[in-house]
C-alpha cells in the first residue's frame, strides 16, 4: 500500500496567485513591493552598518523577487491574446520590467535608478492595464 500512495503522489507542487481563479488583479502589488525596493535602496546607500546593510539586501532581493511575481501574474493570468493585439508593445514592457526586477535589475543592485527604472515600466504596464478595465 505505501509503495502504491509513493507512485501515486504528485512529482511537483504548483503554485498559483489564488487556490483558483479569483478575477482580482492590480498593478498596485507590483508597484507597492517596487517602491519598498527604491526605500530599501536609498536607506542602504544612507547606512554604513554592515550588519544593516546586508540585512536591507535581503529584504531588496525578496521584495525584487515579489515584483516579478505580481508582474508575471498579471501578464500570464489577466492579459489575453486581445490585450496583446491592442496593445502590441505589452510582451515587450513586461519583458523589460521583470529583468528590472531579476538579476540585471534590483535584485542584483542597489542601485536607486534601477528601481526609477522598474517603477517607470510598473505605472506604463498600471497605465494599460486601467485602459483594458475600462473597455
Amino acid at each position: 500500500m505505501r509503495l502504491l500512495a509513493r507512485l501515486l503522489e504528485p512529482k511537483a507542487t504548483a503554485y498559483a496567485h489564488c487556490d483558483l481563479p479569483c478575477g482580482v488583479y492590480d498593478p498596485a502589488q507590483a508597484r507597492i513591493e517596487a517602491e519598498s525596493v527604491k526605500a530599501i535602496c536609498q536607506k542602504y546607500a544612507d547606512n554604513a552598518d554592515p550588519e544593516f546593510r546586508t540585512r536591507a539586501l535581503q529584504i531588496k532581493e525578496e521584495r525584487s523577487e515579489l515584483v516579478k511575481h505580481h508582474l508575471w501574474v498579471l501578464w500570464t493570468d489577466y492579459f489575453k491574446p486581445p490585450h496583446f493585439e491592442k496593445y502590441p508593445q505589452l510582451h515587450q514592457l513586461f519583458n523589460e520590467a521583470t529583468k528590472l526586477a531579476g538579476a540585471g535589475g534590483t535584485k542584483g543592485s542597489a542601485d536607486v535608478s534601477k528601481a526609477d527604472e522598474l517603477l517607470g515600466k510598473i505605472e506604463e504596464i498600471s497605465k494599460i492595464f486601467w485602459e483594458t478595465k475600462q473597455g
